[in-house]
């Protein structure tokens, strides 16, 4: 773990799995993050073109190119994932057949996964909460506990491969333990 060089990442590629209406924080900080770290970070998505991100859900911000469609990927094209909030942006994301079976079969895969706020819903629809802690926005806390999860109200939360923050607040110490969950399980 070298992070004085800023390397501490390199080598992996980190896919960001939004769309519009993606919470434009949750979006840029932790794939600055990880690019500081020496990730490569690729925007998937539904739609081809650019997204619109917002800012507290109601207020336009910027938009983003899009790299992949999440129907021309795989989880094995990445190392780890990245799940942004924002309301419509994961409401949209669950009721893409696609989105749903590649966010399953990275968490399944064992490869590590951060989500963050109303992230949780696409991991719901996926079914992956089960026995799992995690947290998470709090409109979103039952729906886990509904799917069979455990919720705390926590900054950060890491299971296994998984972590998971409440909001924009958090972005910090989320942040902070993906880069060291993705430096700890590297997908090979």
């Amino acid at each position: 773990m070298n992070s004085a060089d800023g390397a501490r990442l390199s080598g992996l590629t980190v896919a960001i799995l939004a769309t519009n209406g993606v919470e434009e924080v949750e979006l840029v900080e932790p794939r600055k993050a990880l690019e500081d770290e020496g990730a490569t970070v690729r925007l998937v998505s539904i739609e081809q073109g650019e997204i619109q991100a917002m800012e507290k859900d109601v207020n336009a911000a910027g938009k983003y190119t899009v790299d992949h469609l999440v129907s021309e990927v795989f989880p094995g094209d990445f190392d780890g994932l990245v799940l942004p909030g924002g309301t419509t942006n994961p409401d949209q994301l669950r009721q893409d057949d696609k989105a749903v079976s590649f966010v399953r079969e990275f968490v399944t895969s064992g490869r590590p996964v951060g989500v963050i706020c109303h992230g949780p819903w696409t991991l719901i629809e996926a079914d992956v909460v089960r026995d799992r802690t995690l947290t998470s926005y709090p409109s979103v806390r039952s729906d886990i506990r509904n799917a069979g999860g455990n919720v705390v109200d926590q900054e950060v939360v890491v299971d296994r491969n998984l972590v998971s923050s409440r909001n924009p607040g958090d972005l910090p110490a989320f942040c902070k333990a993906l880069i060291d969950l993705f430096a700890a399980n590297p997908a090979s």
